[in-house]
């Protein structure tokens, strides 16, 4: 996670001062956060250690926006994924924005939360078996104010659960019972019906709260495809939701859904569910959404805009114009070494990779962005070095800024324990620390 730093803060009992340990600092002493901002550096001028990843906050408070407004109109609630930037502070941001909670993949993630002062989490995961159970009890004991709810799967994983009620002295723990294909999730009703029943010899240590489910588990390189496999995923999940309403025919249950690339679909499906039953929220799970990027993100907007686009009442907007990239790799051009060919400093340690190779969006000589540069591409990484091929009239030479877009967030954040704010001027106004553990 990212966690913005001023002077004066500690965390972990460190000073929260800038040093060579992190990327992207340019001093050759330790600085405050404060001293860093009010410098005015830009990443374009080369004033940062390179390479550097920096937020576009206007971008960042964009997406935000537009996604939220979008919710609202189809009376969907959002528990922003916090492992895509694990930052604090931007869990906080999006909560006071209107988020009901956080959601994390593993107790690692909800420790930083629970410290952080979070109220209420979603755990959106399967913990393991019984030791896990009771490093998760301990958490609760040492966090009693935070609200959480935890996914099962099986009745091994309602054990887990059940000992971690018992070891914080909780009663009644809210639990989803997770609907899958692909990864972790209930296959069929009878799996469905032993969760039901393990809960239900719980003690009342457990509550059933509801269902969850993650369609992006069922997505195949075919869009048909994709597309027939999360229906059938979420009509298994719309049944096992009827089920536990029939266990529980008054108490207010979540309907829980991952909101990937897919999040209108899931949305066209199951709004009208947990709108007919009336004591149901549907709840997402979006999070690398606020950030978008220049790959897999600008793919699947372009799909979800070839299916309608976002659709809010009377009013249809373009997903491809309306959620803005807001991370940028900065790099310097280290060698041209052969006519073609430049060697770029960054690689497989500072950049996504698994869903597209960063794309080269604007150069810069002396602070200035040049013209001329399509073509250039980036071929592939090493761990450190990149290869670009270019057009035989580039003139990129050794020196020159380069600032390229990214393909998926969450494996591109967690190469970075300091992330730089940009603001409207290209200038850092903030540091964001990361808390990937």
């Amino acid at each position: 996670m990212m966690q913005s730093i001023t002077d004066g803060e500690r965390m972990d009992g460190e000073s929260m001062r800038l040093d060579a340990s992190l990327r992207g600092v340019p001093f050759a002493q330790p600085v405050s956060p404060q001293n860093l901002i009010e410098a005015g550096l830009r990443p374009s001028h080369g004033e940062l250690s390179l390479p550097a990843l920096t937020l576009d906050e206007a971008a960042l408070a964009s997406n935000r926006e537009i996604f939220f407004r979008y919710l609202a109109a189809h009376g969907a609630l959002v528990a922003p994924h916090a492992k895509t930037p694990m930052s604090p502070e931007i869990v906080a941001e999006l909560r006071q924005a209107g988020a009901w909670g956080a959601s994390v993949a593993n107790l690692q993630q909800a420790a930083v939360l629970m410290q952080a002062g979070e109220p209420r989490l979603l755990l959106a995961n399967q913990i393991g078996g019984i030791a896990a159970g009771r490093r998760l009890g301990a958490l609760l004991a040492a966090h009693p104010q935070v609200e959480i709810t935890a996914f099962a799967d099986s009745p091994a994983s309602v054990a887990g659960l059940a000992i971690a009620a018992e070891a914080a002295d909780r009663q009644g723990l809210p639990i989803l019972v997770e609907i899958g294909t692909g990864r972790a999730g209930a296959r069929d009703a009878q799996a469905v019906e032993a969760v039901i029943t393990a809960v239900g010899a719980s003690k009342g240590r457990l509550r059933l709260a509801g269902v969850a489910t993650y369609e992006g588990a069922a997505a195949s390189p075919d869009p048909v495809a994709t597309q027939a496999a999360i229906a059938t995923l979420i009509e298994r999940t719309i049944a096992a939701f009827a089920r536990i309403r029939a266990i529980e025919p008054e108490a207010p249950l979540l309907i829980s859904a991952g909101g990937s690339a897919y999040f209108d679909l899931v949305i066209a499906a199951l709004s009208p569910v947990a709108q007919a039953d009336g004591r149901a929220s549907l709840l997402l799970r979006s999070g690398a959404i606020f950030f978008s990027d220049h790959g897999i993100y600008a793919r699947a907007f372009a799909a979800l805009d070839a299916r309608g686009g976002l659709v809010m009442g009377d009013e249809t907007l373009s997903a491809v114009a309306s959620f803005r990239p807001a991370l940028r790799l900065w790099a310097e051009v280290l060698s041209r070494p052969e006519p073609g060919l430049a060697i770029a400093g960054f690689g497989m340690r500072d950049v996504s990779f698994d869903q597209g190779l960063p794309r080269l969006l604007s150069v810069h000589r002396d602070g200035v962005e040049l013209a001329g540069m399509e073509g250039v591409t980036v071929e592939r990484l090493n761990d450190q070095h990149a290869f670009l091929t270019l057009p035989a009239d580039c003139d990129l030479t050794v020196g020159d800024i380069l600032c390229l877009g990214i393909s998926h967030p969450c494996t591109c954040l967690d190469r970075w324990r300091a992330v730089f704010g940009l603001t409207q001027d290209g200038t850092v106004g903030r540091v964001l620390r990361t808390h990937f553990g």
